[in-house]
């Protein structure tokens, strides 16, 4: 079913307006709505298909974060990206908190996981999607979970991470509050999100593979997370860059804009957007094609 919202998701603001349409180029060929909240800056997809019935809207070959195999160039340049990715994230954990307890929300297929584990911590790990979640559980041996529920509820972690995940959670508000509880009082909290104000999103424009529509139900620029941080209590004590992803969402961008377009034309253009993308965001911090915000409780 589709559901429409009558408030913002984040602030709870009634106070929001129409900004454009966007049509999902990935799947369905439908059209949404993204709207913006006066309040807090969140934009969201509105109206959005509800929980139970967004699934079919990830029935697609270039959802790459739910297969371990590739199948294609592009699939494996994600995988190897995302195997020197996931060591550089966890170089980041560490440098943030002595090795302890992780929960990655939204793991995909363990890949994080599996390294942090090999590299010493203690993890968990939540995955809706049972496809991936079987292929994480082969790695990680039953350590990642349907839902929060799943958990034991007296289990703390030092470190939560969502990487690409807030956009896609319908409860956001119920799902972030609870994943708080799970924190320790020196822990830490990590949100990677795409920035719907990066200089790839604004060339590609409504083609911009980083809206993903209905797949991902919020855009967070610089001004919605530190209105998160305060909405939620928490301190925004760091910002950094995710610069793979420019390369990324500008050759699935290309794709969009040009689908006929041959392949080597294809990354050529998306080489230089992406690295066009990192250079412009140089200027400004929180800028990136998409950013990792850390966050701790006050």
């Amino acid at each position: 079913m589709i559901e429409r919202l009558n408030k913002c998701p984040l602030c709870k603001s009634g106070l929001f307006l129409n900004k454009q349409e966007i049509k999902d180029h990935a799947v369905s060929k439908e059209s949404f709505i993204i709207c913006k909240c006066s309040k807090c800056s969140l934009l969201f997809t509105n109206p959005r298909p509800d929980a139970e019935s967004i699934a079919p809207y990830y029935d697609f070959p270039e959802y790459f974060s739910h297969e371990d195999k590739a199948k294609n160039l592009t699939q494996l340049i994600y995988q190897k990206v995302r195997n020197y990715s996931v060591k550089k994230k966890v170089k980041q954990l560490s440098a943030l908190h002595k090795k302890g307890r992780i929960l990655d929300y939204g793991c995909g297929t363990g890949a994080l996981l599996s390294e942090a584990k090999n590299q010493g911590w203690k993890v968990a790990g939540i995955e809706p999607n049972s496809k991936a979640r079987t292929q994480a559980n082969l790695k990680l041996k039953g350590k990642v979970k349907e839902t929060l529920h799943d958990l034991s509820k007296d289990k703390k972690f030092d470190i939560i991470t969502l990487f690409h995940v807030l956009e896609h959670i319908h409860d956001m508000k119920k799902t972030v509050k609870s994943l708080i509880k799970s924190l320790n009082s020196d822990g830490y909290i990590l949100i990677a999100v795409p920035n719907p104000e990066s200089w790839d999103a604004h060339k590609y424009g409504t083609f911009w593979a980083g809206w993903d529509v209905p797949r991902h139900l919020y855009h967070f620029d610089l001004s919605a997370m530190e209105n998160f941080a305060e909405i939620f209590d928490l301190s925004l004590v760091g910002i950094k860059p995710m610069k793979f992803d420019s390369y990324y969402v500008s050759l699935l961008s290309e794709s969009y804009l040009g689908p006929n377009q041959n392949l080597l034309s294809r990354y050529f253009k998306a080489f230089f957007s992406g690295r066009k993308s990192n250079q412009e965001a140089k200027r400004k911090p929180g800028n990136h094609s998409s950013n990792l915000f850390i966050f701790k409780k006050k």
